[in-house]
């Protein structure tokens, strides 16, 4: 069954702030099929032992596991524009906030509440889509992140989110082209561009082949 105009428009508004028992269920959904685009852009972090780590916009956290394995006393700190997520990310990784290896805060979406030089390592998976301002955040992200840092910036490509029935106007879409533009505005290096393609179940339940773009970019 096709899914009705109504469910797309509140699908699309739980995709850019999830919130309430509906955002849950779609956070753990995101979880579930970004899950690669997540790996990918850890991976590329190239963490190592005592690492301070920031990722914007982190959803449930399901994959913190993940990343904490990377290394000894990493430092993972999280940023949501969401209360429902951020409470979700507490209570799934509860045991690791017990620890004190990670912190999860809210934030306004704009300005990153963390003083210049901050991290080591920083990433983001499928928010670039509802940055307001996406040079002003990007400057945002050069200010916080380390001299020689990592930034991965992971993203689906344009002309695949163009095809889903529920990316309206809440979302600016980009392909490398575009992209590359942006980051050219800024003082980030680009590092490596790795494109991947992968079948992918969409948030209406068909599966659809999916190709996405990790952006390894520092800051010298």
């Amino acid at each position: 069954m096709e899914p009705k105009k109504i469910e797309l428009i509140e699908l699309e508004r739980q995709l850019s702030c999830p919130t309430g028992d509906n955002g849950i269920k779609v956070a753990e959904n995101m979880n579930y099929t970004n899950i690669k685009m997540t790996l990918s852009s850890i991976e590329n972090l190239e963490l190592k032992n005592e690492d301070s780590i920031l990722e914007i916009g982190h959803g449930n956290c399901g994959h913190l596991n993940k990343i904490l394995e990377k290394g000894n006393a990493i430092q993972y700190f999280g940023l949501e524009i969401s209360d429902t997520m951020k409470n979700e990310a507490e209570r799934i990784n509860k045991d690791f906030i017990l620890n004190n290896t990670v912190n999860f805060q809210i934030y306004d979406g704009n300005t990153i509440p963390f003083p210049d030089n901050s991290f080591d390592k920083l990433f983001t998976v499928n928010t670039i889509y509802f940055w307001s301002d996406p040079i002003s955040f990007l400057n945002e992200i050069f200010r916080v992140l380390k001299s020689n840092g990592i930034f991965t910036l992971t993203f689906a490509q344009k002309k695949f989110m163009q095809s889903l029935p529920f990316v309206k106007d809440k979302f600016m879409l980009y392909n490398n082209d575009t992209l590359k533009e942006l980051i050219s505005k800024t003082n980030f290096i680009v590092l490596d561009i790795i494109n991947k393609t992968e079948n992918v179940e969409s948030k209406i339940g068909d599966f659809v082949e999916r190709e996405f773009t990790v952006m390894k970019l520092t800051k010298k």
